[in-house]
């Protein structure tokens, strides 16, 4: 009852700022959008539509972690989080309550995604559902960098890195954008380094319908998920300590 009692409350706030909710939601369609109408202009398959708007899916959780980032930064700040100390919840009260009313925005975001690529002329099928199934881990390593970002920085800081540094990072090392076989050499080794590209190639075999494509990847992503989670409980806890 106390992490639900907690979630509801973090859902609140959540609600209570509507607009950046609705850029989260937004922006990673207007982009699928707007890379379609230049591809429709351009004679080279540049943004074909199968492979970008599962890695618009991923690229727009990138945005979930700037969102749960700022939600605990803001709490630690206004000293909510600590006068929250002095009452009998557990760690894992507050970590599963900043973490549950935010994974399903992170599901709506990829639904909203794969809805505009349906408005766009893509071909609906199971797979879409599956690729969103598959977001879960995927969602759950984002929100866990937010937990860590948030933790540790203040609302400023942590628009300076979540904002610009790991929205680019996930930009530009997954492969949304161009092909990184294209690029090769060292760019492509740091990029199959990170989880990003991983995650966007497991959206892409589940949409296509490629299953037998997803475990090297998953394993990476499932890799990463679990150290996040434990570096960021830690870190949290610590704050607690501090406190």
């Amino acid at each position: 009852m106390r992490t639900v009692t907690f979630a509801k409350r973090t859902l609140k706030e959540i609600l209570r700022d509507p607009l950046n909710l609705f850029f989260g939601l937004g922006f990673p369609a207007v982009l699928i959008l707007l890379l379609t109408a230049i591809q429709s202009n351009i004679p080279v398959n540049t943004f074909p539509l199968d492979g970008l708007v599962p890695g618009m899916t991923v690229f727009g959780l990138s945005f979930i972690t700037l969102f749960s980032a700022t939600l605990i930064a803001k709490d630690r700040e206004s000293a909510f989080l600590t006068r929250l100390y002095a009452t009998p919840m557990r760690s894992y009260n507050f970590i599963l309550g900043y973490t549950l009313p935010v994974l399903p925005v992170a599901l709506m975001q990829s639904a909203f995604c794969y809805l505009i690529g349906i408005i766009l002329g893509q071909k609906i099928t199971i797979n879409m559902l599956y690729a969103t199934i598959f977001n879960i881990p995927i969602s759950l390593f984002f929100i866990g960098l937010g937990l860590l970002f948030g933790s540790v920085l203040n609302t400023k800081q942590v628009g300076g890195i979540c904002g610009a540094l790991l929205t680019n990072l996930t930009a530009w090392l997954s492969g949304i954008w161009f092909s990184l076989e294209l690029v090769g050499g060292v760019f492509k080794k740091i990029a199959y380094v990170l989880p990003f590209v991983h995650a966007v190639e497991i959206e892409k075999a589940v949409f296509l319908g490629n299953f037998s494509n997803i475990l090297p990847h998953f394993l990476w992503i499932l890799g990463y998920m679990f150290v996040v989670a434990i570096v960021s409980v830690l870190l949290f806890l610590k704050q607690m300590k501090k406190a």
